[in-house]
């Protein structure tokens, strides 16, 4: 007989709700058996989720999990096919991360030119102020220059 786990073990394991885990059912990417009210989850069903998890840090959508999942579920050991499709979702997602990549820089290059431009026009305001509070007139003659007879 091979192993089961109850909702909150996996829970548990991979440090989420049990929630989560019903979500995951939901999208049909989990398929516990009952037991009266009480979700079994086969050793299967554990390695099922462990892959969702591991395809959501990659960045798959659910939909796409799913499709891989039953590309597997129709052979019951792979195929070419379901190879073939991850490496083109792999291809599509280190493309995208790239370009989010690009992107970040641009920003960053933006956000530095803005902020060189904030802190001269603050230098420009602050030289002004500075000016406006101690003028210095052509008109005043300087203490040095006159004398004492």
């Amino acid at each position: 007989m091979s192993k089961t786990y109850s909702i909150s073990e996996l829970a548990n394991e991979f440090d989420l709700t049990t929630r989560s885990i019903r979500f995951y059912e939901d999208q049909e990417l989990l398929h516990p058996t009952r037991r009266g009210q009480t979700r079994v989850y086969s050793s299967k069903d554990r390695v099922r989720l462990k892959l969702t998890i591991r395809g959501k840090r990659l960045g798959f959508s659910l939909a796409e999990i799913r499709e891989l999942f039953e590309l597997w579920d129709e052979t019951r050991s792979g195929s070419k096919k379901q190879l073939h499709l991850m490496l083109s979702k792999i291809a599509e997602r280190r493309s995208a991360l790239d370009q989010q990549m690009k992107d970040i820089t641009m920003v960053q290059l933006e956000l530095e030119s803005a902020e060189i431009r904030c802190r001269q026009a603050l230098e420009e305001l602050h030289q002004t102020q500075r000016e406006e509070e101690n003028p210095e007139s052509p008109d005043q003659a300087s203490p040095s220059s006159t004398t004492m007879h």
